[in-house]
């Protein structure tokens, strides 16, 4: 997968981020939700990948995934940040995947 980052997105980012030691994950967070095709995507800051994560090239940021998940995905994600709402959104050309995508640090 390939990640895209908005300028606005960037800004909301680089502090997080200044620490090298930190890195962004995408989440398929499907606790509670009943079907693995009704999870919830989210944004991990992380320290250092899990074992079978799987490295999606990104500008200008890297972002970490699980494999077993990337079905669920297009190839080509953006990441906005939307001011007015004080959340990230998860899109791609085709779709909006979330306008209220959870950053966890």
């Amino acid at each position: 997968m390939h990640f895209t980052f908005t300028d606005r997105a960037v800004e909301q980012l680089n502090a997080p981020l200044a620490d090298e030691n930190k890195h962004l994950k995408l989440l398929y967070d499907t606790e509670g939700c009943g079907c693995v095709a009704n999870g919830i995507p989210t944004l991990l800051l992380v320290n250092e990948p899990d074992p079978d994560d799987k490295l999606g090239e990104g500008a200008p940021y890297s972002v970490w995934y699980e494999p077993r998940y990337e079905v669920f995905f297009e190839p080509e994600l953006k990441v906005d940040f939307n001011a007015s709402r004080n959340a990230f959104v998860l899109k791609s050309d085709n779709q909006i995947y979330t306008s209220n995508l959870r950053f966890l640090k």
